[in-house]
């Protein structure tokens, strides 16, 4: 399933940080087998440091209203590449908006560096840094997104819009966003699905703002926080809770095993309770089996781990999801988990009676570079 999630006003509050509950949640998600699509508003340079805080590090992700889309690799010197952006000519918008009001102040993203302004804006207005240029400089270049600023300035939403044929979307009374009439969040997430070749009847999205709208109604499940204006939650197919109540997490935990949310298990063996009964309910009979590799500076912690599932009879596996809280620990963590989940594995005949790895190849594909490490086939219970 793909899980689309705004960010401000859903997946963080006034603190501007991620929730540990809501980050907990997330990680038995994509353990689940699900893949999380971060849509967000926010301009690249402010979406980066959220992804972090959710812990993704690979996939793709969606900024400024739906005008870039970057694939997120950790192997990259960035630790993303763009794989597209709608740009647009700024200067009739920026015209039109200051003739509306004088006073406007004006940001036009660069994405990945900095906004350019007119003036400064304030403290926590704009996600990373502002240069403060000329006119000339403010007009002329292509961008994906401008933001303006003034009292009033999104009562005058529609009439940018029809003059300038752009989508221009208010965010309260005082801001507005502009893009492309080309793109919305729905259009990019629906570009992202395709690359995922994931079913249309298996997407979800979370969202709180006006810019939400149509990715809800694009969704096969449209979840709007309790906090989002009439119009918003009119559009979607159900309502949670508010921002204030963390709502995003019932929504997240309505995707995960039943199973998998048990108390007393640790969040590893939950994460590995998840891949496995999703592994074996998508593949029945499958041969399941958790991979891990090392941190090349240390011996002993593991710098990630997965499921992999293969048919009886053949060589090729499939990545199923990642096991987020593996980072950090050691194989022996593994085995105690996987026996706290009530899960199985296989052991040598003499002796100790050791858990039985394998070594396994190293793997280059779509999640990016894995190197040689060990595998550790489990069973869930009969």
């Amino acid at each position: 399933m793909q899980v689309a999630l705004d960010v401000d006003g859903t997946l963080t509050g006034s603190g501007r940080t991620v929730p540990v509950e809501t980050v907990e949640m997330l990680e038995l998600v994509r353990a689940a087998g699900h893949e999380v699509v971060l849509a967000s508003g926010r301009s690249l340079v402010g979406l980066l440091p959220i992804a972090r805080q959710c812990g993704l590090s690979e996939g793709y992700a969606v900024c400024s209203n739906g005008a870039a889309t970057v694939r997120l690799d950790p192997g990259m010197p960035s630790g993303y590449e763009v794989i597209d952006a709608a740009t647009f000519d700024p200067a009739p918008l920026i015209q039109q908006a200051q003739a509306l009001v004088s006073r406007a102040l004006v940001a036009v993203e660069s994405i990945g560096d900095r906004w350019r302004v007119n003036r400064k804006f304030g403290p926590g207005l704009l996600n990373g840094p502002q240069s403060v240029v000329t006119n000339n400089d403010l007009t002329g270049e292509a961008t994906t997104r401008v933001a303006l600023h003034a009292p009033g300035i999104g009562e005058h939403a529609g009439v940018l819009a029809s003059l300038t044929r752009l989508t221009v979307t208010p965010a309260g009374p005082d801001w507005c966003d502009a893009t492309s009439s080309t793109v919305s969040k729905a259009t990019a997430i629906e570009a992202v699905r395709r690359l995922l070749d994931i079913p249309q009847s298996a997407t979800i999205a979370v969202g709180d703002g006006h810019n939400d709208a149509p990715l809800l109604q694009w969704a096969a499940r449209g979840v709007a926080m309790r906090h989002a204006p009439e119009a918003v939650r009119a559009v979607a197919d159900e309502v949670t809770g508010s921002i204030d109540v963390n709502g995003v997490v019932d929504v997240l935990r309505s995707l995960v095993p039943a199973t998998a949310l048990r108390s007393g298990l640790t969040p590893l063996a939950a994460q590995l309770d998840a891949a496995v009964t999703t592994a074996t309910s998508r593949t029945p009979g499958a041969v399941v089996t958790v991979r891990v590799w090392h941190d090349t500076h240390s011996d002993t912690d593991l710098a990630g781990a997965e499921l992999w599932t293969r048919l009886p009879g053949t060589t090729d596996g499939a990545r199923h999801a990642p096991l987020p809280a593996a980072r950090g620990a050691t194989m022996r963590d593994i085995e105690h988990a996987v026996t706290d989940a009530g899960l199985t594995f296989p052991r040598g005949q003499v002796g100790r009676r050791r858990a039985h790895w394998h070594s396994t190849l190293a793997v280059t594909g779509r999640h990016s570079h894995r190197p040689p490490g060990f595998g550790l086939p489990v069973t869930p219970p009969s």
